[in-house]
């Protein structure tokens, strides 16, 4: 298989001049034969060319231009399919060729075969190989699951154990369980509320004993203090009325003694 490469090579435009070098360095970079057809100088080169592009691929002028690549009769593309291909290391796919043992693009292809149709050994797939491993990993999954399954319904058990709580012993002397959930659970509840409720009454009366043996406290205290007081008071009042006798006629009109008076005495 040959590929054949139609370019210009008397183009008065850059871009294409660019365009067909870019093409044929790699090719040859890639080791690949080709055979480089000039439609500048060869009409029927040009006219082949343009009959061989699909329509499809051809311009809206219709006029398709080079470089376009062939593999003998076949179509490949033009610089932009060429271009797009080499970006993606599938250069070998674009040509029609089979890629190199080691390359790139034999590697992916490779990888991708293997996905598509599992392992090769010897020339030959083994799928029998594949789906005796699907087996064993399809029952292994089972027994997993199942697995999962019965340590569920233990972790239920004990949970539903542990649901379990000892009441205190009845007036019969029997011991006897109660289960919390459902109608009992709610019965457990109102009778937690109830005895919650019962304790917040207590604990109020205890305070309130408590304020009142305070204030009865601080009355007993205060009692001895107005006592004194009021003793006190009695006191100032009796001897503010000795304080206020009236002094008697005699007394007045006793002459004072003079200092003299005694001195002579």
């Amino acid at each position: 298989m040959v590929i054949k490469v139609f370019l210009a090579s008397s183009s008065g435009s850059t871009a294409i001049k660019k365009k067909q070098q870019d093409v044929l360095g790699f090719l040859e970079a890639l080791k690949v034969d080709y055979a480089p057809l000039d439609i500048a100088c060869n009409e029927d080169n040009r006219m082949w060319m343009r009959e061989n592009v699909p329509v499809e691929k051809k311009p809206t002028n219709g006029i398709p231009l080079p470089p376009q690549i062939f593999n003998e009769e076949s179509y490949c593309g033009d610089y932009e399919t060429f271009f797009d291909a080499k970006e993606d290391n599938a250069v070998y796919a674009f040509l029609g060729l089979p890629p190199p043992p080691g390359s790139k693009e034999a590697k992916e292809a490779e990888k991708a075969f293997i996905l598509e149709n599992g392992p090769v050994k010897n020339g030959t797939v083994e799928n029998e190989t594949v789906e005796s491993e699907t087996v064993e990993n399809g029952t292994d999954d089972a027994e997993d699951e199942e697995n999962l399954e019965a340590e569920e319904v233990e972790e239920e058990n004990l949970d539903d154990d542990s649901l379990k709580r000892e009441v205190p012993m009845d007036f019969n002397g029997d011991e006897h369980t109660h289960e919390v959930g459902g109608e009992t659970g709610e019965e457990a509840a109102e009778e937690a509320a109830e005895e919650d409720a019962a304790t917040e009454e207590k604990v109020a009366k205890e305070e309130e004993e408590a304020v009142k043996d305070t204030e009865e406290a601080a009355e007993d205290t205060k009692a001895p203090v107005k006592q004194e007081e009021a003793q006190e008071e009695v006191e100032d009042d009796e001897a503010k009325g000795e304080d206020d006798q009236p002094v008697s006629e005699e007394e007045e009109e006793a002459p004072e003694v003079t200092e003299q008076e005694e001195e002579d005495e």
